[in-house]
């Protein structure tokens, strides 16, 4: 045994060792020395492509520095075994024009681009802002002058298409790279896509992203082993969002962690793209603000597996919508699976009015009138969501509905649309039957712990059932335990704690 122990330590002494051989033997390479203008008046995008392209080439890998300064880019790509650092004081400057932009197959348009890279990173305490907004318009005023036609311009919303313009970050096929430290901010789409990529680490970024529409923070699809912990979030669309464009690949083995995250849409979400679908996900310890839609939306609608889900300790204040989970079927064979889904420790605060409406770029506006939506868990006929657990969560509602505003009469609960093919989102449904939670469609669902709050009167009923087998409810707590509180509409298999049947009603 002694002997063992000896072997483990030489073993560590030995790597550590190694480890630190390799980071004296690491090159850096300052852009300085390759042209690069710190100005930010020249363009410094080949000088830092021939910087990065020289780093490459070392066999222990080596560090492309950007000392303090801003450098105007157009597209550069990363490569393996290299580091882009960013010294503090630094600011790597998109180019406003959209020709200084290119994308690698498979990608899209973006400042930073990589496919098929290993073992890189992008680190430091300096900034890179992809000067959206000036960008953005630079390509519609292309568009309406008829220099570069977006064959997919949004008429109606009088913008160009999120592809044809740049993101900050565009990462295809990468494996093994870490981005910490810096900030993120002004991209003209996306800021950033992580596209089947695997073994990845985002620790301490800071993303500022409300230049433009399709602001979303993170947009991760098709990956593996992604980590997203310690970021501070500010998006003008989605904070953060899975998504899956391949029905051949799935999004699997993804934390997110101690992040806080304000958005013009959701928070966290699972889709719209969702064609192979999402495994294996936890997200813990998530702070939330100022967001128009949902904290937590989880969304199967074109096919996709959606399992193994679990969130835990999210606060939200100030936040339109608390949890969303929808299973439809607007494209795809077959309509796909969501279920095994916990979330607990949860707590919500909901306004009457809009979240969001500081923000300079918001998201559309629900197009009709409406009272507060509850939370919902809608399947759809024939695909049913399946083991879903709640538990320990409080959300508090405004109150103030009116039934001049909208009104479904419990005795016509079916007159709520089922919006099979609909885009996903909680206001989906138009007005709904609960001012807390709406359940339709789901097999096996365990309620515990679960706290209601108003602050002022709702006419609705507090939660509503509709063709739910398997329900457990135990420890419920409600502002009117005397009136009406759980409706019940073509519900089997059902376990109420005692103290609750009172306030049942069935249909």
């Amino acid at each position: 045994m002694y002997s063992n122990l000896k072997a483990i330590v030489f073993l560590g002494f030995l790597l550590i060792t190694m480890l630190v051989t390799a980071q004296k033997n690491r090159k850096t390479y300052n852009v300085l020395d390759f042209g690069a203008d710190s100005s930010g008046v020249a363009l410094s995008t080949q000088a830092i492509q021939n910087a990065i392209d020289k780093a490459t080439k070392s066999k222990e890998g080596a560090t492309v520095l950007l000392p303090k300064g801003t450098f105007l880019s157009g597209s550069i790509e990363l490569k393996s075994n290299v580091e882009l650092y960013l010294e503090d004081g630094t600011t790597l400057l998109g180019s406003t024009d959209i020709y200084q932009y290119r994308k690698i197959d498979g990608g899209n348009l973006a400042l930073l681009l990589a496919k098929g890279a290993t073992n890189f990173a992008i680190s430091g305490s300096g900034t890179i802002d992809g000067q959206g907004r000036p960008l953005a318009l630079a390509v519609d005023s292309l568009h309406h002058i008829g220099k570069r036609i977006d064959p997919k311009y949004n008429t109606r919303r009088m913008r160009p298409n999120e592809l044809a313009r740049p993101e900050l970050i565009n990462f295809f096929q990468c494996k093994g790279y870490t981005v910490s430290g810096i900030t993120l901010k002004n991209s003209a789409s996306w800021l950033q896509t992580i596209d089947q990529c695997e073994d990845v680490l985002y620790d301490g970024v800071t993303i500022f992203n409300r230049a433009y529409w399709n602001n979303d923070g993170f947009d991760i699809v098709d990956s593996k082993n992604i980590t997203v912990q310690n970021c501070n979030l500010n998006t003008a669309d989605d904070g953060i969002c899975l998504k899956s464009h391949s029905a051949n690949h799935f999004n699997d083995s993804i934390t997110i962690k101690n992040c806080t995250i304000r958005s013009s849409a959701s928070a966290i979400k699972f889709g719209t793209a969702s064609l192979g679908g999402f495994k294996n996900v936890t997200i813990d310890s998530i702070q939330v603000y100022d967001t128009f839609r949902s904290a937590i939306a989880i969304e199967s609608v074109d096919g996709g597996v959606i399992e193994n889900i679990k969130v835990s300790n999210i606060l939200a204040k100030n936040t339109g919508n608390a949890i969303f989970i929808r299973l439809g079927h607007r494209s795809g064979e077959k309509p796909g699976v969501v279920r095994n889904v916990s979330i607990s420790n949860i707590e919500v605060e909901i306004p009457f009015g809009r979240p969001d409406i500081a923000y300079d770029v918001r998201g559309p506006e629900v197009n009709f009138f409406h009272n507060p939506f509850p939370s919902s868990i809608t399947g759809i006929p024939g695909a049913q969501v399946e083991d879903v657990r709640l538990k320990n969560i409080t959300i508090t509602y405004p109150g103030r509905s009116s039934k001049a505003m909208g009104y479904v009469p419990l005795s016509r609960l079916s007159q709520v649309p089922e919006e099979v093919k609909g885009y996903p989102e909680f206001s989906m449904f138009g007005e709904l039957p609960a001012y807390g939670l709406y359940v339709r469609h789901v097999k096996g669902l365990q309620m515990k712990d679960i706290t209601f709050k108003l602050k002022e009167k709702d006419y609705r009923p507090a939660m509503v059932f509709d063709q739910v087998s398997n329900l457990q409810i135990k420890k419920v707590n409600l502002p009117n335990p005397k009136s009406e509180a759980l409706i019940l509409k073509e519900v089997k298999d059902v376990q109420i704690a005692d103290e609750l049947i009172k306030q049942v009603k069935t249909y």
